[in-house]
């Protein structure tokens, strides 16, 4: 067996193709999407990324405005910008760029939820978070969101499937396993040093991993014909690797490659949420 490459990037170019019509739509009636890029220090990797949202906000019609702050900045400083941003209707999403630097890892969490939750593009507010999982209408997490989106390009009715999700963290493990549940899927959700994790891995009808360990899954941890999304990537000499290993894709019917998988769909979905915070 040979798993169908489910492509994330053609994917993430069809919902920004999507996007941009529904843009061209709210710029006639006078609304313009905009969201507020908070960057703070020059971290390289940040830099990149910020770059890449604005990038991504300007393709598909919309207005990026970046904010970008010293090193040095203090708690008082970014919490009162936040607020001047919390008050202009003309911006409709929020975003700080994580991690910032080391004086401030304490107050991240307080600089997040200082965010209104309408503005809340990524998605990481506990209003947000709480709405999820009571199953009121709410922004949804990028990557999860993302995730749940190349799951349905594999067609297949999820109610009643077996999903095993490896890694429970805000981003990708909790919001995920929420999302499906509401469609009717058996969920487990297992901690990446779990003992025996075979045991449980290879009964998923759908894998989904988050470990950020290079080749951690093996093609023997999943069931054949599963559908698989390698949520995880790490960088090592230049080169980008995923959780599961190569041989994944001689065991699985559908799998996400790393890179082109669930990367392109992170920004596709802040876009998403984007444009949504507009209408």
């Amino acid at each position: 067996m040979t798993a169908k490459i489910i492509d994330g990037k053609q994917l993430a170019k069809d919902i920004k193709a999507s996007l941009t019509q529904e843009v061209a739509a709210l710029k006639e009636k006078g609304v313009v999407p905009t969201i507020a890029l908070l960057l703070v220090g020059d971290d390289p990797a940040s830099k990149l990324y910020v770059n890449s949202k604005a990038k991504s906000t300007e393709e598909i019609g919309g207005k990026p405005e970046v904010f970008h702050l010293p090193e040095d900045t203090t708690l008082d400083k970014i919490m009162a910008l936040i607020g001047r941003l919390n008050q202009d209707d003309s911006i409709h999403g929020i975003l700080v760029q994580l991690p910032l630097p080391e004086h401030l890892h304490h107050y991240e969490k307080e600089i997040m939820n200082s965010i209104k939750p309408e503005k809340d593009a990524d998605a990481f507010h506990p209003v947000n978070i709480g709405n999820l999982v009571i199953g009121d209408k709410c922004f949804e997490g990028c990557t999860a969101a993302g995730c749940m989106r190349l799951i349905d390009q594999a067609g297949v009715d999820l109610k009643g499937k077996h999903a095993v999700v490896v890694g429970s963290t805000i981003e990708v493990g909790k919001p995920i396993t929420m999302m499906l549940f509401a469609r009717g899927v058996v969920v487990t959700l297992i901690h990446p040093d779990t003992p025996n994790l075979a045991d449980y891995t290879v009964k998923g009808d759908l894998l989904i991993v988050e470990a950020q360990r290079p080749g951690f899954i093996k093609k023997e941890m999943i069931k054949p014909g599963a559908i698989v999304i390698d949520a995880g990537t790490s960088y090592i000499d230049g080169k980008t690797y995923g959780d599961v290993e190569a041989g994944g894709a001689d065991v699985a019917g559908w799998i996400t490659p790393v890179p082109g998988g669930v990367g392109p769909m992170i920004i596709a979905m802040l876009m998403y949420n984007l444009v949504e915070a507009a209408k």
